[in-house]
């Protein structure tokens, strides 16, 4: 089965916000904006995964829309733009051409805090795994493959280093049943990475 790679470029040191590093186990605000159709069962979905897959980190994630930020914007946040449809359509065919599924901005040798996910290729990934039951459940599925592909983003981001997993959410490339697969996880190296790098920030 092919592999989709995940992540695939160079990152560096990630300046976190005084904000947040002044309290580690706080709160880390999600900013979520939408250039294409979106399936608001997936995206609860997708939040609900995101978090679960992070609870042992101690970090928790609170959600808004772009739109709905005000003039004032949270110092401890990180931007997900999501291009494409991100609608798990059973009647709609595409074809898994494999490529990254996201990727986070770097500027000089700096990791921002600013993500794309190309649910495209989130989507024809997800449907290469699928079969027969599956299709009444695929929002949830699709929910389930989009928090994994944020939280892999995420741990970059959180980490600041272009680093890699052996196992779980954070290795190089996943496939699409286990983007859709009943569990997957960060591993305890992954967690100790972000754990870690927070812990030196809040001192």
């Amino acid at each position: 089965m092919r592999h989709v790679t995940i992540h695939a470029i160079p990152l560096a040191l990630l300046v976190v916000s005084a904000a947040y590093a002044a309290e580690p186990t706080g709160g880390l605000t999600i900013v979520l904006e939408f250039q294409g159709p979106h399936s608001n069962r997936s995206i609860a979905e997708m939040e609900q995964e995101a978090q679960a897959d992070l609870k042992d980190s101690g970090l928790s994630l609170n959600w808004t829309l772009r739109g709905d930020l005000n003039q004032s914007f949270p110092s401890d946040l990180v931007l997900v733009r999501f291009k494409g449809r991100c609608i798990l359509d059973p009647g709609r065919y595409s074809e898994d051409e494999g490529g990254p599924l996201a990727f986070t901005y770097v500027t000089d040798g700096i990791v921002l805090p600013f993500s794309e996910v190309d649910c495209d290729r989130v989507t024809a990934s997800v449907r290469s795994a699928m079969w027969g039951g599956d299709y009444e459940n695929a929002d949830t599925l699709l929910g389930r493959a989009l928090g994994r592909v944020l939280v892999h983003e995420l741990v970059h981001i959180l980490a600041g280093d272009g680093m890699h997993g052996h196992t779980g959410i954070a290795k190089r490339a996943l496939t699409g049943a286990e983007l859709i697969s009943r569990s997957l996880e960060l591993s305890p190296e992954d967690l100790e990475r972000i754990s870690v790098d927070l812990n030196l920030k809040s001192r």
